[in-house]
């Protein structure tokens, strides 16, 4: 099958995909007085509906003709299962909660800081670069009430200190946003191991290392928010950033075990996934030996802005969402990978990925 015959294909995925979410949508809405906790008779129908879609039935875009020209079926499993509600423990007014965010120096650190200072809250910003810091904090709602707390994430032993000082400062902390990272821009073959080891240590380990510091904190209260910045690529991997992509599906297998280890202490998470946000991520990404690359990808420059990025996550938030993708055009690559890994797969390979 040639090149355009498959984007002719994906493109007619895509549109189903869009007709499926709209029933699911519009089945929601009758159902909504349900609980996730099982599968009510409409819910029932949601599942009836679009599994009758999917055989071609009711389908304007005659899907079951496209699978007997081209020989593949879909079956979008978070379509037709029970949706995710969310758990709405976390007030709708953020006024007044402690809101610890790393990262928080440029781009969606940043963005998200000010999109939480405005709702009241108090911030704890943390990143590398104290000037830059002082910097954020100066342009926030109520400046003075911002603790800044300068933290290295490459350097896990300092994480217990941190809490220590942020529970000095306002004794409690309500929600963690875990935003800082680096990205990486370079093929595996020409990597040396020791930049691999340095994104993993940064995006994985110290993350991790915060959250086991902020654990004992959490539990005491009776509760409390991890926010994940991940990325799209977490669940799309791409060319030039292996390292990066792994540290990524890394947060996702250990805050998947710590939400349903945690649940009953109150300890809620919210994996965050970001397409392309124009910030320097791609400018700061590591290259092959381990030296920044210096230059904005133009699929970063194309992406959506970090303030919106920033008001999508905290909607997420007050909407005590598990998960959330945060995107323009490339959200559509996760449903084409589940439905059709194959050729998913086909089209990374020739696709422009920076």
């Amino acid at each position: 099958m040639g090149v355009n015959t498959e984007l002719r294909v994906a493109s007619c995925e895509l549109r189903v995909a869009s007709c499926e979410l709209r029933v699911a949508k519009s089945e929601k809405r009758k159902a909504k007085s349900e609980k996730a906790a099982g599968l009510g008779f409409s819910q029932l129908e949601t599942r009836h509906s679009l599994l009758r879609y999917r055989s071609g039935s009711q389908c304007p875009f005659k899907l079951f003709n496209y699978t007997r020209r081209f020989g593949f079926t879909f079956f979008p499993i978070t379509l037709c299962g029970i949706r995710n509600q969310g758990d709405n423990s976390m007030s709708k007014s953020l006024a007044g909660n402690v809101v610890w965010i790393t990262g928080a120096s440029s781009g969606i650190g940043e963005a998200v800081a000010k999109s939480f200072a405005r709702r009241g809250a108090r911030l704890v910003l943390s990143a590398r670069r104290e000037a830059e810091l002082e910097r954020v904090r100066e342009g926030l709602v109520n400046a003075a009430e911002h603790f800044i707390l300068p933290l290295d994430l490459a350097d896990s032993d300092a994480m217990p200190a941190a809490v220590e000082a942020v529970k000095g400062k306002f004794g409690q902390v309500d929600l963690v946003v875990h935003n800082g990272g680096i990205s990486q821009r370079s093929l595996v073959a020409d990597t040396d191991l020791s930049v691999d080891r340095r994104i993993m240590e940064v995006n994985f380990f110290g993350t991790v290392a915060l959250t086991k510091a902020v654990l004992p904190l959490f539990r005491a209260q009776g509760g409390g928010r991890f926010v994940v910045v991940t990325s799209l690529v977490g669940e799309l991997p791409t060319p030039l950033r292996s390292a990066y992509s792994a540290s990524k599906h890394a947060l996702h297998g250990f805050f998947e075990s710590l939400r349903a280890e945690e649940y009953d202490h109150g300890i809620r998470v919210t994996l965050v996934m970001p397409g392309f946000v124009r910030t320097q991520v791609s400018v700061n990404a590591l290259t092959a030996d381990g030296s920044a690359q210096g230059s904005m990808d133009d699929a970063q420059e194309a992406g959506i802005s970090a303030d919106e990025c920033a008001e999508r996550l905290l909607k997420a938030v007050q909407q005590g969402r598990d998960q959330v993708i945060i995107a323009g055009r490339e959200k559509a690559g996760v449903y084409l990978k589940r439905w059709s890994p194959a050729l998913y797969r086909r089209l990374i390979r020739k696709m422009k990925v920076t």
